[in-house]
């Protein structure tokens, strides 16, 4: 089972917590813009990928409106990751995007 988090909290949290952020979206997508610091693991390869990272440390999903975070949660919190879904995804993102 995966957590979901509101946006607005999310960027809260963001502001006084150094945060791993994976953003599932298409490598087009997020060179075009993205959070600061946030790591593009596509959804699209994710089932290839994710042996990248490791289950002690909690990861922030998010996408660009929350739809494929989703997925990616589930399929990640299945393998035994700490994820937390961001509602809304980068649409709804507070701060700046580069």
């Amino acid at each position: 089972m995966y957590k979901s988090m509101e946006n607005d909290v999310f960027f809260q949290k963001s502001q006084i917590e150094s945060l791993t952020i994976i953003d599932v979206r298409e490598p087009h997508e997020f060179e075009e813009e993205h959070i600061e610091g946030s790591k593009n693991m596509p959804l699209s390869s994710l089932v290839l990928d994710y042996d990248q990272l490791t289950k002690d440390q909690s990861y922030y999903v998010i996408c660009h409106a929350g739809v494929r975070s989703v997925s990616a949660c589930e399929f990640l919190s299945q393998e035994g990751y700490d994820v937390t879904n961001v509602k809304g995804g980068v649409a709804l993102w507070q701060g700046d995007l580069i």
